[in-house]
């Protein structure tokens, strides 16, 4: 499906018919519910840092919304995704909140730390669920935002037990860490934090803007440290300027970053080889899985057309499963306060392994703490060879997330 997307133009996307399970409040009492239509907004960056993220993750929920609507749906209504352009730009982010809120039920999805921690406040004051890709435990506070995964502290956490595992980092070492400024690379840093308090680590940590494009002085300086890894929680360009000159001054120690520092643009013929000590750590499915749901949703993506493959799509896909679990639990009251109450009440929705299994019913903690590890391969679409199943360390296990309230 082609749609035509802008930073402030209304974009929408795959109507999506639901088969009927009941709605009894009026329309007046339900914001973005009629008789036959859901709206659902989407908040992502089609212009920014993090464009090939938001596209892939975009082109999964419009597949789950396709085939959604070819099997008949929920709840006797269609579904419509209404998508605005952030930018990754907080001040865009909530222009578009501004316009959009009035109009949907939820956020099908809003992408960016920045954006979510503007928007904090408008969820609460405004009751409005919704998919929140920041991946902060920070931001799990609020009973408004769903984490559609575990987090970027516990991704860090369970990063660099893979890598001491693998016995490419031992307790003593100091390594680096990378992070961009604001909850993203905050929240990455205090997984990193965690774990070097558990096995006598020293960590140098970098600070740095999004805007940053040369970090040859700052993996100077890690190399000056004798650091045994760099953990990157940054943008894809960072972590490829971080890579190339991490070999080129032939330091070449392992780097392991969280889901979003990776992206499919930064593997080119001219950079796999300084990619190859590359780790990254998701909740969700490679694009190449041999998880079966996945190959069902790459299958799809390619019939497309166009577009990249991505990790983003079957994440994108997870996504509207999650969205329609809730919406089935909450068929008799559409409304933000029955949806809500269907996402208190899940400890256990099921995204066919494209995700761990969710537990939503805990206040501030993860969903879940499992993740996949993948490197990057040039001849594998998406770019990312997956490295064993689903796992979670022990660390991983015991660490209390900062709103963490059982």
């Amino acid at each position: 499906m082609k749609i035509t997307r802008s930073l402030v133009a209304a974009v929408t996307v795959g109507t999506l018919t639901l088969a009927s399970c009941g709605g009894t409040k009026s329309e007046s009492e339900n914001t973005g519910v009629t008789d036959d239509t859901i709206k659902l907004g989407v908040l992502t960056d089609l212009s920014g840092p993090f464009l090939e993220l938001s596209e892939a993750i975009l082109a999964g929920n419009e597949i789950w919304v396709e085939q959604v609507n070819a099997s008949g749906g929920v709840c006797g209504r269609d579904v419509e995704l209404v998508v605005r352009d952030h930018g990754y730009d907080a001040d865009a982010g909530v222009v578009a909140y501004q316009e959009l809120e009035s109009q949907v039920l939820g956020f099908m999805h809003v992408l960016g730390s920045p954006i979510n921690a503007a928007l904090d406040q408008n969820y609460l004051d405004n009751e409005t669920t919704t998919v929140a890709l920041s991946w902060s435990s920070f931001i799990l506070k609020n009973p408004y935002i769903i984490v559609p995964g575990t987090t970027f502290d516990v991704e860090m956490i369970n990063g660099l037990s893979y890598l001491m595992e693998q016995g490419q980092i031992k307790p003593g070492d100091t390594i680096g860490h990378i992070y961009l400024e604001g909850e993203y690379g905050e929240n990455g840093l205090l997984g990193a934090e965690y774990f070097a308090a558990q096995h006598d680590l020293t960590i140098e940590k970098v600070k740095v803007l999004p805007t940053d494009s040369d970090l040859r002085n700052a993996v100077t300086g890690l190399k000056g440290s004798n650091v045994a890894a760099i953990a990157m929680t940054t943008t894809p360009a960072q972590t490829l300027n971080v890579a190339v000159v991490n070999q080129q001054l032939g330091l070449d120690v392992p780097i392991v970053g969280n889901n979003p520092a990776f992206g499919p643009n930064i593997l080119t013929p001219e950079t796999a080889d300084a990619l190859r000590n590359v780790y990254v750590v998701a909740s969700a499915t490679p694009y190449t899985s041999d998880v079966p749901k996945a190959q069902e949703v790459a299958d799809l993506f390619e019939a497309r057309g166009d577009g990249v493959p991505h990790a983003g799509v079957p994440y994108g896909y997870a996504i509207g499963e999650i969205w329609g679990q809730l919406l089935e639990g909450t068929c008799d009251d559409l409304t933000r306060e029955g949806v809500k109450k269907a996402k208190d009440e899940a400890d256990s929705l099921d995204t066919e392994d494209l995700v761990a299994e969710l537990d939503f019913s805990s206040p501030g903690s993860p969903a879940t703490r499992a993740v996949y590890v993948a490197v990057p391969n040039i001849d594998t679409p998406g770019g990312l060879d997956q490295q064993g199943e689903l796992f979670v360390s022990e660390d991983a296990e015991t660490y209390r997330a900062p709103e963490q309230q059982d």
